[in-house]
C-alpha cells in the first residue's frame, strides 16, 4: 500500500510542477534569450541519450554495428531520405553487420 501512495505523490508532484509554469506566466512571452537556450535543450539531451544508450557506461559495452547503423541513419536523412526508410537502412545494417560478425 506504501508503494501506491508514493506513486500517487510523485504523479502529483509532477503534475503540480508541470502546471506551475503556464499557471505562474498566463499568456506572458518568454524573454528571447530564454526561448533560445530552451530550443537547444531538447537536441542536446538528445544528443547526449543517444551517445550514452551508443557508448554504454564509460564506453565498455561498445558494439560496433550500434554506432555503424546510427551513421547509415545519418547519412540517409542527410541524403533526404524518409524516416522510416532511414530507420530500416540502420536495422539492415545492424542486422547485416551482426550476421557477418556473428555477435548476438
Amino acid at each position: 500500500m506504501t508503494l501506491w501512495l508514493v506513486i500517487v505523490a510523485v504523479a502529483a508532484g509532477s503534475f503540480l510542477l508541470k502546471a506551475a509554469g503556464p499557471a505562474l506566466l498566463g499568456d506572458r512571452e518568454l524573454p528571447s534569450s530564454a526561448r533560445a537556450v530552451i530550443a537547444l535543450l531538447a537536441p542536446a539531451l538528445l544528443a547526449a541519450l543517444v551517445v550514452t544508450e551508443v557508448l554504454g557506461r564509460r564506453w565498455a559495452s561498445v558494439d560496433v554495428t550500434v554506432p555503424a547503423a546510427l551513421a547509415v541513419v545519418v547519412a540517409a536523412r542527410l541524403l533526404r531520405a524518409p524516416i522510416l526508410l532511414a530507420v530500416l537502412a540502420g536495422v539492415l545494417t545492424a542486422a547485416g553487420l551482426r550476421a557477418v560478425l556473428g555477435t548476438a
